[in-house]
């Protein structure tokens, strides 16, 4: 099942470092959050990717295209360095369709930019590419499967530490609920769609308050409500709060971790244009 996944944001929350990167390529440990974020739909047998490019295009082919899977895998290596046995691999696996949806695109209209990469798949997934979870992906996906909507999504508790203020007319404050105590929930940008949803993407559209919005009017869009781990990486804030979790080895979105190593790969020659 392929997933397509919205790399084109300017990420304007998090400039106080890494000024030209897009936000899918700020780093938590040695990794871009978006790698983070493949890991995990690798994890569930999910690696057909589809990058909608936007702001930062060249950093996200780049880090593809000079992939280094020494960097978070264990190795062997002889002949002085001449050869390398890797233990376990990343991305060897992975197809990857790089496509420039333009740089001020609509989220909607990029999908729709990338709709005949897809046209093989009646079911297919999307994410924002700077959300991390640990929900079970492919049970969500079996429920959808089962129903007639054209989209689903994970709704999750807000994170932000805002305060709703209950105010009477004269100013007198009768009440403070923090806004992560209260029964609403947010899209949590992990998507489960189907073809359908072009029929609700017109052009220029945003994919949830244009497609997603027209789409609920006619009863075809679903919300599963996930009270596990989820996290956005929208500010420098969180991104500081996630990276500050990974050195501490707490990752719960990490579930790739728990998979068996893959002993014996391939011997790689350094000098040849494999990965490693």
């Amino acid at each position: 099942m392929k997933v397509v996944l919205f790399c084109g944001g300017l990420g304007m929350r998090m400039r106080a470092d890494n000024q030209s990167l897009p936000k899918p390529m700020m780093p938590i440990g040695s990794r871009p959050v978006l790698w983070h974020v493949m890991r995990y739909y690798a994890h569930f047998g999910h690696t057909e990717f589809i990058l909608c490019l936007g702001y930062g295009a060249e950093a996200v082919k780049d880090y593809f295209l000079n992939y280094r899977e020494t960097a978070s895998n264990d190795f062997v290596i002889t002949k002085g360095g001449g050869h390398i046995q890797m233990l376990e691999t990343d991305i060897s696996d992975w197809t990857i369709t790089f496509i420039d949806t333009g740089m001020d695109t609509a989220i909607g209209e990029r999908l729709r930019r990338v709709r005949p990469y897809l046209e093989d798949d009646e079911v297919f997934l999307a994410n924002y590419g700077d959300v991390l979870t640990d929900a079970p992906m492919n049970s969500l996906v079996e429920e959808f499967v089962q129903t007639d909507a054209v989209g689903q999504f994970l709704a999750v508790k807000p994170q932000d530490s805002f305060h709703v203020v209950d105010i009477t007319e004269d100013g007198t404050v009768t009440g403070l609920v923090p806004v992560a105590d209260m029964s609403l929930c947010i899209n949590g940008g992990y998507f489960v769609l189907r073809q359908g949803i072009f029929d609700y993407l017109d052009e220029g559209d945003d994919l949830v308050m244009d497609g997603c919005v027209k789409a609920a009017r006619d009863g075809k869009i679903r919300a599963v409500r996930y009270p596990g781990f989820w996290a956005p990486m929208d500010t420098l804030k969180e991104r500081t709060a996630l990276e500050n979790q990974y050195k501490h080895g707490i990752s719960p979105w990490a579930l790739w971790r728990d998979r068996p190593v893959l002993v014996g790969r391939p011997v790689y020659a350094v000098d040849e244009p494999a990965l490693g």
